[in-house]
């Protein structure tokens, strides 16, 4: 039988299954990779926010990693809740020593506004992670975090993606999710500085939106796992995650997430 390309997501585990490692290995099994975890934190989450988060020490964080990659081996790396300095400068150390393409989701807050990522660890963002990342994916929220840039139109978009990649990825995805000028539509912006891509998806008008930053971050790693370049395994991850977001549905009290098994479904 044929092995399935081999993805691994680093990120923070999400009791409430909508996002996270939870999110990041429903997202890779719907798309065909092998999907392998290295667990950062642990939360207590649910649809109605985060109410508790333990962050695991470096050691079992390099020990999970290393399990993984020298037994099995890596296609694609992709990382979510880093929550410290430490943590980050742990991950971004082992990136720098594993050729595989990486995405770098540098998650800030969760969808409930929930703080993910301390101040202290910004530094940590800026210097060690992002110069590993092939392609990193912030929110308009993790822009203003990560440069002091507020973003409001599409040319603050393009600002926002030189300054993501003044710290050192090959590619910025600018996710416009939150930009309200469109109206009916999300844009976002992918752009190594030289091909700029503008990515325009419907809309929809649906709350049930927990876990789209993982699930795109995934989603990009999985095609990228696969052997697609950067911009079609974006262009793919958006056609998935919008599919995803339109059919998200309620769960418990609060915001339920999006459905990582949509075309199954459908």
């Amino acid at each position: 039988m044929n092995r399935p390309p081999l993805c691994l997501t680093i990120a923070g585990s999400d009791s409430g299954g909508g996002a996270g490692i939870q999110a990041d290995l429903k997202t890779m099994l719907a798309l065909g990779v092998h999907g392998m975890s290295v667990v950062t934190a642990v939360t207590a989450q649910n649809s109605l926010g985060v109410h508790g988060a333990w962050e695991l020490p470096a050691e079992a964080v390099t020990a999970q990693y290393r399990a993984v990659v020298d037994d099995i081996g890596v296609q694609a790396v992709k990382t979510g809740m880093l929550s410290s300095a430490s943590l980050v400068e742990t991950v971004a150390e082992l990136l720098a020593g594993t050729p595989a393409p990486a995405v770098v989701d540098p998650v800030g807050v969760s969808k409930h506004g929930d703080a993910l990522l301390a101040d202290s660890a910004l530094d940590a963002v800026r210097e060690e992670l992002l110069p590993r990342a092939t392609v990193a994916t912030p929110n308009l929220d993790e822009v203003t975090r990560l440069t002091g840039l507020v973003v409001e139109t599409e040319d603050d978009m393009r600002r926002a993606a030189d300054a993501i990649l003044g710290h050192g990825p090959r590619w910025a995805l600018i996710k416009g999710g939150h930009l309200r000028t469109h109206g009916d539509q999300a844009v976002d912006l992918l752009t190594d500085g030289a091909d700029e891509r503008w990515l325009r998806a419907p809309r929809h008008d649906n709350r049930h939106t927990h876990g789209t930053g993982c699930t795109l971050a995934s989603a990009i790693a999985a095609g990228l796992a696969k052997g697609l370049d950067v911009p079609e395994a974006v262009t793919a991850a958006k056609e998935y995650v919008t599919g995803a977001i339109a059919a998200g549905f309620a769960l418990g009290g609060g915001i339920g997430p999006v459905d990582h098994a949509w075309r199954w479904r459908a």
